[in-house]
């Protein structure tokens, strides 16, 4: 019968080590994909169209703008007017640029999806939107209800309503088409479609606080998505509107790898210090 010798034991250990850390750490899936609402208008074009390839060169488009922009818009001009096409997407203000990317790919691909062969249609993630259609939508303000969700009532809590509202007011009277506050475990966000001027987008989120103020009422959170704008906020850490915890989970996944390997490590010197003291005992005799 073949003996293990103590170099046998450290290529073994050796080995096992290499392949361990060769292999990619397994991190939880991010928030930002996560699916919001979608939805298709009921025009459709037919297979093979001009239609057909410029949306595909709009999409194209998109999804490679969003390697170094958080927002941008295409017109894809047509040898007619009704091949015309308009997209955009826009990424979460908090997101960095592969973020965004990753996002915004995984938007366009649930949009060849969910909306096949129709001549307009609209994903939003959480981290991402994008939006395409063969009437321009690119500058018009819309306030249409597209989304909303309220989670369940906390009952009136004088103080929990009060800083929701002292939040939400923070929001209304911010500028910039991206905006967070908080104060405690109230937290809020708001952000407009990036194609609205200053004053559109102070009128459409005001309207989108306004309605979820309104429609909400003492929920512990509340989500309203407007067509162009949303608002949302949680007072008890119901959702979570930025990535750190991400980071932070896969930080924990990081220190549960390097646990492991020290165990592996501990357990092939245990394996060799008892080969050595076997070896010394048989020579001994």
């Amino acid at each position: 019968m073949a003996t293990t010798t103590t170099s046998d034991l450290l290529l073994i250990f050796i080995f096992i080590s290499c392949s361990l850390s060769s292999l990619p750490i397994a991190s939880p899936s991010s928030s930002t994909d996560d699916f919001v609402f979608g939805g298709c208008t009921q025009q459709r074009y037919a297979p093979g169209s001009p239609y057909e390839s410029n949306i595909n060169s709009l999409l194209t488009s998109l999804v490679n703008s969003a390697t170094y922009s958080s927002y941008n818009n295409y017109t894809i001009m047509g040898s007619t007017p009704q091949d015309v096409v308009y997209g955009l997407f826009q990424c979460r203000g908090d997101l960095s640029m592969p973020d965004c990317a990753t996002c915004v790919a995984r938007a366009v691909s649930q949009l060849g999806s969910l909306c096949s062969q129709t001549c307009g249609g609209a994903v939003q993630l959480q981290g991402c939107y994008v939006k395409y259609d063969n009437t321009t939508f690119l500058g018009v303000e819309d306030k249409t209800v597209v989304l909303k969700k309220c989670g369940p009532s906390i009952g009136y809590d004088t103080d929990a309503m009060s800083v929701r509202d002292a939040v939400m007011a923070g929001l209304a009277r911010a500028g910039g088409p991206y905006r967070v506050g908080g104060s405690g475990e109230v937290q809020g966000v708001a952000q407009c479609v990036g194609d609205l001027g200053f004053g559109q987008c102070q009128d459409c989120v005001s309207e989108a606080i306004s309605r979820l103020k309104n429609d909400c009422g003492t929920a512990i959170y509340g989500d309203m998505f407007l067509a162009k704008c949303y608002a949302r906020y949680s007072t008890g850490g119901a959702h979570a509107y930025t990535k750190t915890h991400n980071d932070k989970s896969i930080n924990e996944g990081e220190k549960t790898f390097a646990i492991i390997i020290g165990l592996l490590a501990g357990v092939a010197l245990i394996i060799i210090f008892l080969t050595f003291i076997r070896k010394v005992f048989v020579n001994g005799k």
